[in-house]
């Protein structure tokens, strides 16, 4: 590659990394407590002794840290692997580009959002505790792997919605088009993501701490039923849609803007 070409890329992946990361800002922020209501009431605890509507914005520093990273993280690989895939594939491969780009941005992205999420959940139903303090017992009670509680559940989740990812469409098209599909993918994946809070809550050496999705599901199933494991859909459905709207909106438009 020549140096013009080297410089062209660079320049692109720093208006990629500004594009995609000015929308996760953007989203986490703004929903952030729609995200707290999900969490406690998908908690083991029940949504009044996880906070109620107490400490609303309990865990918003993790978030506010890892947010702009992790969206930078998904939208630099998602384009890269994109850009080398659609190379050398023919056009009716296009829509399995997209989805295998998208797929390795959600597994990349997800090394920063579940360090991230582990922290931000666990203030979310311990308003009373600090963020900092939060990482601090964590890292000394279950080392770094403690903050990777619920990688495998997480990564599952993003990729059965993933797909929805990067129409090339105007601003407006991607924000409306991310809101629907956002919203249905909520409601499909919501017992994933109930599996996912459990694993990342519970206490350290149990069996649901272990990490296992299906016994984790089962477990929620047995003592909960059908309304456990769709615990918090509508706020997550809600925060979801609206953030389909504004991510991808925002996206395409930063990225219009920018290049």
């Amino acid at each position: 590659m020549e140096p013009r070409e080297s410089w062209a890329a660079l320049a692109s992946l720093i208006f990629i990394l500004k594009a995609g990361g000015i929308a996760g800002v953007f989203v986490d922020l703004i929903l952030f407590p729609l995200d707290t209501v999900k969490t406690r009431l998908q908690s083991p605890q029940g949504f009044r002794k996880a906070g109620g509507f107490r400490g609303i914005y309990a865990g918003v520093p993790s978030t506010a840290i890892g947010s702009f990273p992790n969206a930078a993280a998904f939208f630099i690989t998602y384009e890269n692997v994109k850009s080398v895939l659609h190379h050398d594939s023919a056009s009716y491969l296009t829509p399995v580009t997209h989805m295998v780009a998208a797929s390795l941005g959600e597994v990349v992205a997800c090394l920063i959002r579940v360090p991230s999420e582990v922290v931000k959940q666990r203030a979310q139903v311990s308003p009373s505790a600090g963020t900092f303090r939060i990482l601090s017992h964590t890292l000394y009670h279950e080392g770094i792997q403690g903050l990777y509680r619920g990688y495998k559940s997480t990564v599952l989740r993003e990729d059965l919605w993933s797909w929805k990812q990067g129409h090339v469409v105007d601003s407006w098209q991607s924000a409306v088009c991310g809101a629907f599909a956002g919203g249905f993918a909520a409601a499909v994946t919501t017992p994933l993501d109930v599996a996912k809070t459990r694993i990342m809550l519970a206490k350290a050496g149990s069996t649901t701490a272990s990490g296992n999705v299906l016994a984790a599901l089962g477990g929620i199933w047995r003592t909960q039923g059908l309304s456990g494991l769709f615990a918090g859909v509508v706020p997550r459905m809600t925060a979801i849609s609206l953030g389909g709207f504004i991510f991808l909106g925002t996206y395409e438009k930063t990225r219009q803007l920018l290049l």
